[in-house]
C-alpha cells in the first residue's frame, strides 16, 4: 500500500513539475539547456531550403520540454517523432505530445540496428529536416546507422566536451550501456571525422551541443572541431561555472595530444576496453575496423 502510495505520489509529482517546466521555460523565451533554440532557428532560415520537409526527429526526447531542441519547432506545427527509453519520462513525452497532432511519441531504445527501421515506421521522409541526438551512450553508432539510409537538413547532437580536439574519443557500442561520470557519448573530433565519412561538416558548438549540415548545404559555413571546440566551449567565459562538474578533466587542456591520452586512459581506467581512444582519424578507423572484424 504504502509502495502504491509512493509511486503515486511520484506519478503527479512529475506531471506537476512538466507543467511547471513549461511556463518556466516559456517565460525564458527558450525551452533549450542554453542558446540551442535560437542557433537551431537561425541555420533552419539560413540553409534550410523551403521545400525541404518541416520533420524533426528527437532521439533521446526526454519527457519532450526540459532542454529540449525540438518542442518550439512542434509548437510551431512541424510534424515530428520523440524517441525515449525511459517508461517515466516516456510517459511525460506522450502527453506533451497528445497536445500536438502532427507529433508522435515512441518507446523505444534506440540502437544501429533498429533505428533506420523505426523512422521509416513513422514515415519520416529520407531528406527530414532537423534531427535532434543525445543519448548519451550510443550516440556515434546511432548517426552512423541513421546517416547511411537518411539524410537530415541539419543535426543537434551532444557531444562529451571533456575532450577536445585532436584527441578522438567514441564509447564502444554497448546495448546495454548505462551513464557514467564523464564517460559517454563521443568526443567533436570523433564527431569530425564521422561527419566526413557521410559528406557533413560542424557549422558550430554551443557548449556540449554540435551543429552540423551536409556538404551540399553548408559548407560555406563550416569549422573544422578544434576552431568550433575553442569557440563554443573552450573560451566562453562562463564555462568553468556553467561546467562546475568538468574541473577535475581541467588539466586535458594543458597536455599534449600524447599526454592527453595516457591521462585519460588513466581517468577511465575502470572502463578500459569499452572505449576507443586516438589522436589521428587513421589510428581511431582502424581500431573500430579491428572491432568490427573480429565481432564478425
Amino acid at each position: 500500500m504504502e509502495m502504491n502510495l509512493t509511486k503515486t505520489a511520484h506519478h503527479y509529482g512529475a506531471r506537476i513539475e512538466l507543467a511547471l517546466q513549461k511556463v518556466r521555460y516559456s517565460l525564458r523565451g527558450r525551452f533549450s539547456h542554453a542558446n540551442e533554440q535560437n542557433i537551431l532557428a537561425k541555420y533552419i532560415a539560413k540553409l534550410l531550403p523551403k521545400d525541404q520537409p518541416r520533420t524533426v526527429v528527437d532521439i533521446g526526447a526526454g519527457n519532450g520540454v526540459r532542454w529540449s531542441n525540438s518542442y518550439a519547432l512542434l509548437l510551431a506545427g512541424w510534424k515530428g517523432v520523440g524517441v525515449e527509453a525511459d517508461p517515466e519520462k516516456y510517459e511525460l513525452l506522450a502527453k506533451v505530445y497528445s497536445k500536438l497532432p502532427r507529433a508522435h511519441a515512441s518507446n523505444s531504445l534506440a540502437d544501429p540496428s533498429n533505428i533506420n527501421s523505426l523512422l521509416k515506421d513513422f514515415g519520416i521522409e529520407p531528406n527530414f529536416g532537423v534531427l535532434c541526438l543525445d543519448i548519451d551512450g550510443n550516440d556515434y553508432w546511432v548517426l552512423d546507422a541513421l546517416l547511411s539510409n537518411f539524410r537530415p537538413g541539419l543535426i543537434v547532437t551532444e557531444i562529451n566536451e571533456n575532450i577536445p580536439p585532436p584527441l578522438r574519443f567514441v564509447v564502444k557500442f554497448d546495448p546495454e550501456f548505462q551513464l557514467r561520470y564523464h564517460f559517454y557519448g563521443y568526443s567533436l573530433a570523433a564527431l569530425e571525422d564521422l561527419c566526413e565519412k557521410h559528406a557533413y561538416g560542424i557549422l558550430e558548438l554551443e557548449y556540449n551541443n554540435a551543429f552540423l549540415a551536409p556538404l551540399e548545404l553548408g559548407s560555406a559555413h563550416f569549422r573544422d572541431a578544434t576552431t568550433a571546440y575553442r569557440e563554443g566551449y573552450l573560451d566562453r567565459p562562463e564555462r568553468k561555472e556553467r561546467f562546475a562538474s568538468n574541473l577535475d578533466m581541467e588539466t586535458l587542456h594543458s597536455l599534449s595530444p600524447d599526454e592527453g591520452i595516457d591521462s585519460l586512459h588513466w581517468f577511465y581506467g575502470a572502463d578500459e576496453g569499452n572505449y576507443y581512444l586516438a589522436v589521428d582519424k587513421e589510428s581511431l578507423r582502424e581500431m573500430i575496423t579491428q572491432t568490427g572484424a573480429m565481432q564478425s
